[in-house]
């Protein structure tokens, strides 16, 4: 079968020992469960899906891949160490402006993102053209994704039907075919684990309290409770009681007076949000999930840490929290897309780093006056024309180099503090035999001027 310009085959031709690495004999066990023994006490943990209802979760997953996403990506060529941006006309960088037919660049990183994210690992499976070039990817959902290693340790992936990326059917790829960038790899090396795995619990625990608060406040904010009585009372008698006191005073009806005879008393059950401490545990549970992610809990409604400006915690920001992503992302891009040595993928930082226009000025202007950039490449910061002569390194007059000032220093008088002697042209001002000299060669350069007119 031939798909994506590459002659594709099935599993059973790859060998007959083809082990995938998600099965019972892999690293990946059959029963998943939170801790050894917790399902049989009927304990589990919600799937990626459901814990993204809980708000922490759902914030560090698009937050950062919305803030990978609108950050510029090109292709940069290297020549002696600098590195300038090529155009997306050229045939290399013709599939960073739009990956598939389907996904522009940006929908394109940020599922690449959110895919790495909540499983672990990001499948784009490569389609070629006439040339064996690559022109576009298509981005998998890790389900439809099995690893496969041979005896010989070679490396293949099984990829199930997915319409949407043009897999008509069951097929398995050589690597070569396939850019897999996953999260670390705590057991396997080719299987990511996500964040996910870490903040399951303090995810399905801050659901578990939302939906219990859902409840209870939709019961008016009124526990359940025990009706009892001092006597004996038939099961008759306990049936009508309980269906009464639901009917009259539970739901809309909370809140109405309810008279309750020989010594019918009602005990609440639910323990209340201040006993329990329902504001710090869910508080507990945002802060696990931002350590998990590696997320600013200011971005999660925590306090700005004090003394810090907006470029020292967007920088912070991205030392902790995304350069592990982008780093990863722009190398598997640039060996997926198989650009040549030198010529790699590149994310345009300056849309996250952006400073105020006051430190921004203030930086700019330092690096022209220290001659690092001329005043044209300041001025482009400020998305302003370039001027006549900007495109020169300027340094002031009154600097000078350590070799000039040692050759100075070295003189008998450096500093010209002697009685030194007066000036040609002074000496020359005040001897008479000069000035008779001058007058003469004035007057011949007017007599042959004067000859020159008679003549004429």
């Amino acid at each position: 079968m031939k798909l994506f310009g590459l002659e594709i085959t099935r599993a059973k031709a790859v060998g007959n020992n083809v082990s995938a690495v998600h099965s019972e004999r892999g690293w990946f066990s059959l029963i998943r469960e939170p801790w050894g023994g917790a399902w049989q006490g009927n304990v589990t943990l919600d799937a990626p899906q459901n814990l993204l209802a809980f708000s922490a979760v759902f914030s560090c997953v698009t937050g950062i891949a919305s803030d990978i996403a609108k950050l510029c990506l090109r292709v940069v060529e290297e020549k002696n160490g600098i590195c300038t941006p090529i155009p997306y006309a050229s045939p290399r960088a013709a599939i960073f402006r739009r990956f598939n037919h389907y996904q522009n660049r940006i929908k394109f990183i940020e599922q690449w993102v959110v895919s790495k994210l909540l499983y672990g690992n990001a499948y784009a499976l490569k389609e070629r053209d006439g040339r064996n070039m690559v022109r576009a990817l298509y981005l998998l959902h890790p389900d439809r994704v099995t690893p496969l290693v041979t005896d010989a340790g070679d490396v293949y992936y099984r990829v199930s039907t997915d319409n949407l990326s043009r897999v008509p059917e069951v097929v398995t790829v050589p690597a070569s075919e396939m850019i897999h960038d996953m999260m670390v790899s705590l057991w396997h090396p080719l299987a990511g684990v996500s964040p996910i795995y870490a903040c399951a619990m303090a995810g399905t625990m801050a659901n578990k309290i939302q939906a219990n608060s859902a409840a209870f406040f939709g019961n008016m904010s009124r526990p359940s409770g025990l009706l009892s009585a001092d006597g004996p009372m038939s099961e008759e008698t306990a049936s009508r009681l309980k269906k009464d006191f639901e009917d009259k005073f539970s739901g809309s009806n909370v809140g109405r007076i309810a008279v309750g005879g020989d010594g019918l008393k009602y005990f609440p059950f639910t323990i209340p949000a201040s006993d329990s401490q329902l504001i710090e545990q869910l508080k507990w549970t945002v802060d696990d999930v931002g350590r998990t992610f590696h997320y600013p809990l200011y971005k999660l409604g925590g306090a700005i840490p004090p003394g810090t400006s907006i470029e020292q915690l967007n920088q912070g920001y991205y030392s902790e929290c995304l350069q592990p992503i982008i780093e990863p992302l722009e190398l598997c891009l640039t060996e997926g897309v198989e650009l040549p040595p030198d010529h790699y993928a590149e994310f345009d930082l300056d849309g996250l780093l952006r400073m105020d226009q006051g430190a921004l000025a203030k930086s700019e202007a330092e690096l022209v006056s220290g001659a690092i950039k001329t005043p044209n490449e300041a001025r482009k910061r400020f998305n302003l024309p370039g001027v006549r002569g900007g495109d020169s390194v300027y340094l002031q007059q009154q600097n000078y180099s350590t070799e000039a000032l040692a050759k100075r220093d070295a003189q008998d008088d450096p500093f010209k503090t002697g009685t030194s002697a007066a000036p040609p042209a002074a000496a020359a001002a005040n001897d008479p035999s000069a000035e008779e000299a001058a007058a003469a060669q004035a007057r011949e350069i007017i007599a042959a001027f004067t000859k020159g007119l008679e003549h004429a």
